[in-house]
């Protein structure tokens, strides 16, 4: 028998409207929940090759050109002055911070159009026929974990919980690259990389302006007013990417939820407040710094209340 035609234009207006909403919330969905499960990057598989390189290049850098030359130029009796514990850390302040100034120089375009924009991992990088989104981001990715490595081997003392960020770093973002080697049997292999370099971006942000803070600590010791600023706006800066940071990845991690395997569902939540302990620690340091600044602003004060006639 055949339908009315009221009740069959009823029915094809409420499968449209369904449709039109599906494709409407679709649409509202972040770049990033529409990208296939594939390879990051034809340089995955060299990433060893690609992290030993930039080994050579930190070690170039830190034996020919700051120790060897530039940091002595620079700052003079100053640096010459050091003991070996302060100079090794003011050495790799300086390492830690142009690394991060170079990733976001080169990453920053390959990551806002990969995770928030509209190109793929395999999408060529500013029109190369040769290079990739992709090739870039794995680039910037092994610079920064080598970044980390190289810390952990040359500076003499380390706190726990720097080394913790640390390890903890390298060892997702090695297995990250390791399992997209693998992608048609690791289903989250492209969203755990590009997670990754959402962790990434903002420790580069937030954590930048800690290593310039640290080094005009070591050059101006007794500037107490200008650190006192300088040590607020840096516990502030770590406070606040720390808290940026939390929000945009677990609305990423949400929005992903269908796609993640259990295993990723429980342990990215945990390596989560693992980072951002790290970090919150890191802002407790520089309140602390900033705090002792104050006060030897007001020591000096009152003393020389005293002297003045």
């Amino acid at each position: 028998m055949d339908m009315p035609l009221d009740a069959r234009s009823l029915i094809n207006g409420t499968s449209k409207n369904i449709l039109e909403a599906g494709t409407t919330h679709h649409k509202n969905r972040p770049h990033i929940s529409k990208l296939e499960n594939g390879s990051i990057s034809n340089l995955a598989p060299f990433g060893a090759l690609i992290i030993s390189i930039i080994f050579v290049i930190y070690f170039v850098i830190r034996f020919y050109l700051l120790e060897g030359y530039l940091l002595k130029s620079i700052y003079g009796k100053t640096y010459t002055s050091m003991s070996e514990l302060v100079r090794r850390g003011f050495v790799n302040h300086h390492i830690a911070g142009a690394t991060k100034l170079t990733i976001l120089i080169f990453a920053a375009y390959p990551f806002i159009d990969v995770v928030f924009g509209s190109a793929s991992l395999h999408s060529p990088f500013a029109g190369s026929k040769y290079v990739t989104q992709g090739d870039m981001l794995i680039v910037a990715a092994q610079a920064l974990m080598a970044m980390y490595v190289f810390e952990l081997f040359y500076r003499p003392k380390i706190s726990p919980v720097s080394a913790g960020h640390h390890i903890g770093t390298i060892m997702v973002g090695q297995s990250a690259i390791a399992i997209s080697l693998n992608w048609i049997h690791e289903k989250d292999a492209t969203i755990e990389f590009i997670l990754c370099t959402v962790w990434g971006a903002f420790d580069i942000i937030s954590e930048f302006l800690p290593h310039v803070s640290i080094i005009l600590y070591r050059i101006y010791p007794t500037r107490h007013n200008f650190l006192r600023k300088l040590f607020r706006i840096s516990a502030l800066t770590t406070l606040t990417g720390t808290v940026a940071e939390t929000v945009v990845t677990m609305w990423l991690f949400g929005t992903l939820w269908d796609r993640w395997t259990i295993a990723f569902k429980v342990v990215t939540p945990m390596l989560h407040v693992l980072f951002m302990s790290c970090q919150m620690w890191g802002s407790w340091n520089f309140y602390k710094m900033y705090k002792k600044q104050e006060h030897l602003l007001a020591v000096h004060a009152k003393t020389r209340s005293r002297t003045c006639p």
